[in-house]
């Protein structure tokens, strides 16, 4: 065990009171406790599960219990092959609005930056057609771009533009502008709507994001439109762990 490791859990300890709960409630509440209070840091790394086994003395089972259920509450982030980190406060997005992704993170004092997963032109199948306003067949592009925000990846973004009204769609470098970005330049946003949903992300996508398999996320559907036309439609994955949705109004 390392010292910094072991200095960590000796200082949990000491937090754990002589309440009847359960073990594992005991450590979850320490944790919280060293967090809330800043004493651990956003992304700092805890010590592994082995680790608290032995500096706490007690099972492994009651610390995967606590460890797993601080993930799904958000308080953690467990990175496969990597560790268990504190986790970020919850990136917040506008419900009512639609922002560039990069423009949020770069708010809060984050880095962004985005890696075009997939991108294609084709023929639009029943289901894009609808969704786009056109009829089957006719020309699209087809988008995959993935977000991060200080590296941890934040979102998938899938997306269907409707090839006719931007034509140099694919010869954008969406790694250094966002689709936003271009779009809103092409085609100035006029009306937008959007359907959130809870959705459990695929095999792929745990593997995009992060996160372990069937973990929750935040779906958004998206549509926008440029003076009357509809430009492009959008699907966002995000953890639910890592990001949630503001909205403001008033009379």
């Amino acid at each position: 065990m390392t010292e910094k490791a072991n200095s960590m859990i000796n200082s949990l300890s000491l937090s754990f009171d002589d309440s009847p709960a359960p073990i594992y409630a005991k450590v979850k509440l320490a944790i919280t406790e060293k967090i809330n209070s800043g004493h651990w840091q956003e992304d700092q790394r805890i010590p592994s599960e082995s680790e608290f086994v032995k500096g706490l003395n007690i099972s492994r089972m009651t610390v995967n219990r606590a460890l797993r259920e601080l993930t799904t509450e958000g308080i953690l982030v467990r990175q496969q092959g990597v560790g268990t980190f504190v986790a970020q406060k919850k990136s917040k997005s506008a419900l009512f609005e639609v922002h560039d992704i990069a423009d949020e993170i770069k708010a809060r004092g984050h880095q962004h930056r985005a890696e075009l997963i997939d991108m294609s032109q084709a023929r639009a199948n029943v289901e894009e057609a609808l969704n786009l306003g056109v009829r089957t067949n006719h020309s699209i592009f087809r988008s995959v771009i993935l977000h991060f925000e200080n590296e941890l990846p934040i979102q998938i973004e899938y997306r269907v533009v409707n090839a006719s009204l931007i034509p140099e769609y694919d010869k954008q470098d969406f790694q250094l502008n966002t689709a936003y970005d271009y779009l809103m330049k092409i085609a100035p946003l006029t009306e937008g709507e959007h359907l959130v949903e809870s959705v459990v992300a695929s095999s792929a996508e745990c593997e995009l994001l992060k996160i372990e398999q069937h973990a929750p996320c935040l779906q958004i559907k998206r549509r926008t439109w440029s003076k009357g036309q509809l430009i492009t439609t959008a699907r966002l994955i995000s953890p639910g762990s890592r990001f949630q949705l503001f909205g403001h109004f008033g009379r």
